[in-house]
């Protein structure tokens, strides 16, 4: 083991980045943290921005960024002193997504609901803390919210991320809640103070609302919906402006077009082989619109109840939704 640390040393890792917490290993996931602060192919950070986006130390965000730039995950420039996206990453990014067929029908699914109401509609998979835009679709008339595909919204202000935490088993999204109160504890009292309360509507009424939580302008209707593929619940979420829909409009006019949009790319996960991302989609026919909106489920309650909802060790999930 002595050995072991000295050689780490040598190369300028530390041995406890190793340890981890459980089964991770924290400099595997503290490099993603790193390449998660690029939010955009034409990013350009410098270690100390990097270090302040994701709170790691400067020496170690250092050692990490001089590693990936080895591996091509990122580019140094010499002029501007900074990093960027190298070309490895951008391989990787592009070589999931060659099969585009799903995330066009998802994305059709998305206008057809954008052309009725002006706002911004979303498709978001979750990724840590955050829920990361894959799909998108935006009425011409949309004003006040301008995500895109790839942009990231913070899961404890969101009316997405509050469908998707209130999804989660309780205990699982307890842990969850109690993993960011360590890392990001003004945050996670936002969510926390209001968990109970999400999970209540999303149970009686299959769909959760945030009304100028991220911002005064913005409310927002959010659906989760689980995902054979990934064993874990996706969303789609639509955000509009406050001063055109209030609370009383977004349960009334807009939460019965997200729970039947939700039904129709629910339908599309099911038909879909193998993941997001395959090339050959097998059309069947969208399950009808479930008379009591309840939460959105693709697969046979029983087997849903059985694999997604039972109580199960915090890390085993987190491991799945790819969180550390």
């Amino acid at each position: 083991m002595g050995r072991r640390s000295e050689r780490l040393s040598k190369q300028g890792m530390l041995a406890s980045d190793l340890a981890g917490e459980g089964d991770v290993i924290q400099v595997v996931s503290r490099a993603f943290d790193v390449l998660r602060c690029f939010e955009g192919h034409e990013a350009r950070l410098g270690n100390l921005e990097i270090s302040s986006r994701c709170g790691l130390p400067r020496s170690t965000v250092s050692r990490l960024t001089h590693t990936l730039t080895r591996m091509g995950q990122l580019v140094y420039l010499p002029r501007d002193q900074k990093y960027r996206i190298g070309p490895s990453a951008v391989a990787m990014s592009t070589s999931m997504m060659k099969g585009l067929q799903l995330r066009n029908l998802i994305r059709l699914r998305l206008q057809d609901v954008a052309d009725q109401l002006p706002g911004t509609v979303g498709f978001v998979i979750p990724d840590r803390y955050h829920l990361v835009y894959l799909e998108f679709a935006r009425a011409a008339n949309a004003l006040g919210l301008h995500e895109g595909t790839g942009s990231r919204i913070s899961m404890t202000s969101t009316a997405a991320g509050f469908a998707y935490t209130a999804a989660l088993d309780t205990d699982v999204g307890n842990a969850l809640i109690a993993e960011m109160e360590r890392e990001i504890p003004e945050n996670a009292a936002q969510l926390k103070a209001r968990i109970e309360d999400n999970r209540r509507h999303l149970r009686e009424h299959g769909y959760v609302v945030g009304c100028g939580t991220w911002s005064p302008h913005i409310n927002g209707c959010a659906v989760p919906i689980w995902s054979p593929q990934y064993q874990t619940f996706v969303v789609v979420t639509i955000g509009l402006l406050a001063a055109m829909f209030d609370e009383r409009r977004l349960h009334q006019e807009v939460a019965p077009q997200m729970l039947e949009l939700g039904v129709a790319i629910g339908g599309l996960l099911e038909g879909a082989e193998g993941d997001i991302f395959a090339n050959r989609i097998e059309r069947k026919p969208l399950p009808a619109r479930p008379h009591n909106n309840k939460i959105i489920k693709t697969e046979d309650t029983n087997e849903l109840e059985a694999g997604a909802r039972r109580a199960r060790s915090a890390r085993s999930v987190r491991a799945r939704d790819g969180r550390r």
